[in-house]
């Protein structure tokens, strides 16, 4: 079974070798800029630097996958968010945002896969198509609509919307949903094997998990269904309270972070409806630990059951190649 086929399999639930070990969220780290000489934020805007950057992660640290890009802005910078595109150790932000005094102006770009940094990343997809062959997955990351929705808005506005003009919230959802939709296929189309989408807006942090039930879950839903290929779902944040919900949300797999702290419990509640990558924590143990912590802390995940041992979140940027290496060795221990 070769890492394509492993990771595949894993995500629908399917008998696996051995759990896949690779990253569903944001995988840049400054030790494989140097190496490459694909650095931040040159990558963020250069196909080649893009998928250098990408590989990297697999042929230098032996994760069982490529991704890219490296944040959370393309999509949002193609409908119309103003980025600031962050430094070699900080990724992209949105810093102004098209829709602030409501949706009556609502405008998908005519021609949105043009728009931006899309064919960077279209382009970069396909190169890491060509150089992974049917061997080793390529996954692609992307914002969620919650979370594309919020930035076309800004939050504040968004947060408001969600209590006070519940009409205008759900308008933004669903256009950016089918923006979404678009882009996700356009990416599957170009070479990826997965889409994993981190929506870190629609976190219990910030939406009630009464307001993710009703109005976030169908949103997330259509998305999912829309899609014609594999997806993962990230929320960030302790999802206890809300992760049968984002087991119905129609993805093959969800991501957790460590603040989840029954990771069997967890497993328990989402049942067959989908499987569970992570969660390995990114600040406290792969940037912040040693070999050991991270060899101890993926041993326990793969004691409770995890589907796809991952880092929980997005790696920090500074976190060390050789703890990346140690989470594969503790997989390759654990099946020794």
């Amino acid at each position: 079974m070769n890492m394509k086929e492993r990771l595949l399999k894993a995500l629908k639930g399917e008998e696996v070798d051995k759990v896949p070990v690779c990253t569903v969220t944001q995988s840049g780290i400054v030790e494989l800029m140097d190496k490459t000489g694909a650095s931040w934020p040159e990558a963020h805007s250069d196909a080649k630097m893009m998928a250098d950057l990408a590989y990297a992660s697999y042929a230098e640290c032996g994760l069982e996958g490529v991704r890219a890009p490296y944040c959370l802005t393309v999509l949002a910078e193609a409908m119309g968010c103003t980025i600031n595109m962050g430094t070699k150790n900080r990724q992209p932000s949105v810093t102004d945002h098209p829709y602030p005094k409501g949706v009556d102006d609502l405008a998908m770009p005519e021609d949105l896969l043009s728009q931006g940094r899309i064919p960077v990343v279209m382009e970069a997809l396909g190169i890491l198509r060509e150089k992974c062959g049917d061997e080793v997955p390529v996954i692609a990351g992307m914002e969620g609509p919650v979370t594309l929705a919020s930035d076309l808005a800004s939050v504040k506005k968004f947060m408001k919307w969600s209590i006070k003009k519940p009409e205008d919230f759900q308008t933004i959802l669903d256009f950016a949903c089918d923006a979404c939709i678009e882009y996700a296929n356009a990416m599957l189309a170009a070479g990826a094997d997965v889409i994993s989408v981190p929506d870190p807006v629609a976190s219990p942090d910030l939406m009630a998990p009464d307001v993710f039930d009703k109005i976030l879950k169908p949103v997330l839903q259509r998305f999912a269904d829309g899609v014609n290929g594999p997806m993962i779902l990230h929320v960030c944040g302790d999802v206890t309270a809300i992760i049968e919900m984002m087991a119905d949300c129609h993805f093959e797999s969800i991501s957790i972070e460590e603040k989840v702290k029954d990771l069997k419990g967890a497993k328990a509640k989402v049942g067959d409806k989908c499987t569970i990558c992570g969660n390995v924590s990114s600040p406290f143990v792969l940037l912040a630990g040693d070999e050991a912590a991270v060899k101890a802390a993926a041993k326990q995940a793969l004691d409770d059951g995890i589907d796809v041992l991952a880092p929980g979140c997005g790696i920090a940027p500074d976190t060390p190649v050789a703890n990346l290496k140690a989470m594969v060795e503790a997989r390759d221990d654990y099946y020794a």
